[in-house]
């Protein structure tokens, strides 16, 4: 059978008439041909939803290691914050309450006093309150030599209650108009006293 005669077998006129291995061979192509559309057409939509859940894969693995990264710390997290509470508790004990307010000031007056200062000025002034504490300016103004008022200062500091000092200002001691040989200076600043305010007073 030359090329011809399948030709004239595969004319829809006459392929009724073809022989079983051309009618055979005219199903299997039809067959292939539709299985390889099929697969095409739905492959193709497979491949993007393959693409979607790969891209979903990468999105998951890197929250994942992030999220590994933080649950390996989170013992350390807790220690961290375990001290942070012990440090600001610490912070909050050194700030007074209402009734020790007034036995501060005579701490830091006496500290004054103490130190060979000559209090000049030791005026508390009016409670401002900041957030969960209160602030209480007091305005101070010794006079004395330079190593008082450094004793001073470091007395101070050494209160086991929290004690600033600010807006110093150091000048020759003056006396009857005239600059005092002796080496005093006078010294004018305002000491800060704090105190926790209770969730009311907040």
């Amino acid at each position: 059978m030359n090329w011809d005669d399948i030709q004239h077998h595969l004319e829809p006129d006459n392929i009724g008439s073809a022989p079983m291995g051309i009618k055979l061979g005219v199903f299997i192509t039809l067959f292939v041909m539709i299985i390889a559309a099929g697969i095409y057409f739905d492959t193709q939509d497979q491949l993007k939803v393959l693409e979607r859940h790969e891209r979903k894969e990468v999105e998951l693995k890197e929250e994942f290691k992030v999220k590994a990264e933080q649950a390996a710390k989170l013992e350390l997290y807790k220690e961290q914050l375990a001290e942070m509470e012990a440090s600001f508790g610490a912070l909050l004990r050194q700030l007074p309450e209402t009734t020790e307010v007034e036995s501060l000031l005579v701490d830091v007056s006496q500290t004054g006093l103490a130190s060979g200062l000559e209090v000049k000025k030791f005026k508390p002034s009016a409670e401002e309150k900041k957030g969960f504490y209160a602030e209480l300016p007091i305005s101070l103004e010794v006079s004395g030599s330079y190593h008082q008022l450094a004793t001073f200062i470091s007395g101070i500091a050494a209160l086991p209650r929290i004690v600033t000092i600010s807006d110093m200002k150091l000048e020759p001691f003056e006396k009857q108009e005239e600059i005092s040989t002796s080496g005093k200076l006078k010294m004018s600043a305002t000491a800060k006293t704090y105190r926790y305010l209770q969730e009311d007073d907040q």
